[in-house]
């Protein structure tokens, strides 16, 4: 049946008492299950797996993918599969709203762990005891929860505000469970099958996997007397390197410097084509104009000038130049100049964002003392006018006790978060984009500028305002097809904090074993967080900051602060020419300058994923044609399923590493 909801003539002249009333008695399922243990059971599992595989993109490439549709789609099929088996009944709409609440929660609070905690590691080189990350992760994912409650009485039943995101997984779970099944199920196959494709790739690629099957299984080191296992190189130029070295051909070169060593390469990852097509055609077109300006141009100009060098490491070794090296010695600065600039341009030139979000502070033709017709099944205001004083402390406290922050910095951070979770939440419900990095960069010089002694000082306020803001904001968006469908607010608020430990307690063993990878003596160290294979450009984007904030620009050369100018200005010019043309100049900004941090490969694999999407979406425009039905409504399961199933594949690789070894 069609969604119901109010005119905009009733949103306009109608109380907030007569929509909650109209909501209740149209909408509302008071009896239908919602927060069942099996959907709170499928939500916990379902957002331990993708908040793994969104930790896994986002390190690679600074970019948070919507895990919302796709728990939608994974959880119908299953429970659907189930029902045909005859093992369990079929889900309820309600129920499958409150599992993708709990998979979403779980999916985007790992926030932390690509910015402002793995900034502070990277920086510092002191790893943070698991613990402490879990207790100051789950604090400010709680205070998000708290925040958010009070403020969803007036952005989602008064102003009725159409957060695009969750208004989609509305639509889609009504469409699902009234005539749309066929489809719905369709849409899990080609997530089931690209996946199912995309992980035997990703295991051939895999020494983990191939040492298991070759060596564990096949005993093929016994009998055919095999000393390392074979493995697909996704690499694909390794194959042509080898065979040059043998043949003493000679190794391209950009301006006398081994392109090898600029990050260009020819790879063939699948889980980046997954996230091109789901960037689209702009912005990965934006990022690899950033990339070929950097490690194309300006990288191999200033090896040549002499700013770029070979150094000697701590430990008294040589590291020779690399692609990290030229991001570090040198691009770092004007990249996040422009994605910064291009971030703040973007927020400032939507004042709607601002004009509207404070409208949350002011009461209305006294509705608010009125009785409350929801009152039963809200989320009672105590509980957040309780809540937020104490988990405020508490974040305080953590954030003093476990990072040396002094105690005024983190309370003169506190206030902040109402005024930023306002802002990021008005812009999610206007335009489905939470601009946290830009406004994480408000309490980071907000702070640094009182105290530049210690870069956790800057760093963790900044993450603790930004992740609470985003918490917020992205709570309201999962909160919204809820709303759309009859669902109880305050169940889904249980649901949320479940999705926030599954989050956590899936994320923080993951993070070790990826990223602090111990030596042949067993000791961690943080200089394996950032490599090739994971990126961290967002990392790269705080450590920036701070740097820059603690020890100032006397420090950089010459040629960095003529690139940082430059890259100021062509930033604003871009966002105002593309925000006064209303998006038809089709760059970005920000994500020229997350080209210029991404590894080349990576930025080229996006490119091309991109574009075959985009290619075959022209092709197959007519709607209802098989082709249509794949490329272009089946774009976002295929990218999940190439996602998935190389993520979840690379991060079985990586445990089996471990284990072998």
């Amino acid at each position: 049946m069609a969604l119901l909801h109010l005119s905009e003539e009733q949103i306009k002249t109608w109380t907030r008492q007569q929509k909650d009333q109209w909501w209740y008695d149209n909408v509302y399922r008071g009896d239908m299950p919602q927060l069942t243990l099996r959907s709170g059971l499928m939500g916990f599992l379902l957002g331990g797996i993708l908040s793994a595989t969104a930790l896994y993109i986002a390190a690679k490439t600074g970019i948070s993918i919507g895990v919302g549709l796709i728990s939608v789609i994974l959880s119908f099929a299953l429970f659907r599969l189930m029902h045909g088996a005859g093992i369990a009944s079929d889900m309820t709409v309600l129920e499958n709203n409150c599992t993708q609440s709990i998979a979403t929660a779980a999916g985007y609070m790992n926030g932390a762990l690509v910015t402002s905690l793995t900034a502070y590691m990277v920086m510092t080189g002191r790893i943070l005891p698991w613990w402490q990350m879990l207790i100051w992760m789950v604090i400010i994912s709680v205070l998000g929860v708290l925040v958010a409650f009070p403020m969803k009485r007036r952005f989602i039943n008064d102003e009725q505000l159409p957060f695009p995101e969750g208004r989609a997984s509305g639509v889609v779970l009504d469409s699902l469970y009234t005539g749309g099944a066929a489809a719905g199920m369709f849409k899990a196959r080609l997530l089931a099958v690209t996946a199912v494709c995309t992980g035997i790739y990703q295991m051939l690629t895999g020494d983990g996997w191939m040492k298991l099957i070759q060596f564990k299984i096949l005993r093929m080191d016994k009998w055919a007397g095999m000393k390392e296992p074979w493995t697909f190189h996704a690499r694909l130029d390794d194959y042509y390197y080898e065979w040059a070295t043998k043949a003493h051909l000679a190794i391209p070169r950009l301006l006398g410097t081994d392109i090898r060593q600029l990050g260009w390469h020819a790879s063939l990852d699948l889980s980046l084509f997954g996230v091109g097509g789901l960037m689209g055609i702009m912005v990965s077109t934006s990022c690899l104009i950033g990339a070929v300006l950097n490690f194309a141009v300006l990288g191999p100009l200033m090896i040549q000038h002499g700013d770029i060098v070979d150094r000697i490491a701590a430990d008294g070794h040589k590291v020779l130049i690399s692609r990290a090296e030229v991001v570090n010695q040198w691009s770092l600065w004007w990249s996040v100049t422009a994605m910064v600039v291009g971030s703040l341009v973007g927020l400032l030139a939507r004042p709607e964002i601002f004009t509207s979000a404070f409208k949350v502070f002011k009461r209305k033709n006294g509705d608010e003392a009125k009785s409350d017709v929801l009152g039963h099944i809200e989320l009672p205001l105590k509980v957040s006018f309780v809540g937020v004083p104490i988990f405020a402390a508490l974040g305080a406290w953590a954030t003093h006790s476990f990072f040396g922050v002094p105690w005024l910095l983190c309370v003169v951070s506190l206030p902040l978060i109402l005024v930023l979770t306002v802002i990021c939440t008005n812009s999610m419900a206007l335009t489905s984009w939470t601009p946290t990095g830009a406004l994480a960069k408000i309490t980071q010089f907000t702070v640094g500028a009182m105290d530049r002694s210690n870069p956790a000082n800057n760093l963790f306020p900044a993450g603790m305002t930004s992740e609470i803001a985003a918490n917020a904001a992205n709570l309201l968006s999962d909160i919204k097809p809820g709303y759309m469908l009859g669902a109880k607010p305050r169940q889904q608020a249980i649901g949320h904090v479940i999705g926030i430990f599954s989050g956590a307690l899936a994320c923080i063993p993951l993070f070790f074993l990826l990223f602090l990878t111990p030596d042949h003596n067993g000791i961690r160290s943080t200089a394996t967080i950032v490599s090739d294979k994971f990126a961290f450009p967002s990392v790269v984007q705080w450590v920036g900051v701070a740097q820059l904030i603690s020890k100032g620009i006397s420090h950089l050369p010459s040629t960095a602060l003529i690139s940082m100018a430059v890259a100021a200005v062509l930033a604003a010019a871009i966002e105002i020419i593309r925000i006064k043309t209303k998006g038809k100049l089709p760059l970005s900004a920000v994500s020229i300058g997350l080209g210029a941090v991404l590894p080349p490969d990576a930025v080229v694999a996006m490119w091309l994923g991109a574009f075959i999407f985009w290619i075959m979406g022209r092709k197959h425009s007519q709607a209802g044609t098989k082709g249509n039905d794949i490329w272009v409504e089946g774009c976002e399961p295929i990218c999940a399923g190439l996602i998935a199933g190389a993520a979840l594949i690379g991060i079985g690789d990586a445990l089996l590493g471990v284990l072998l070894e």
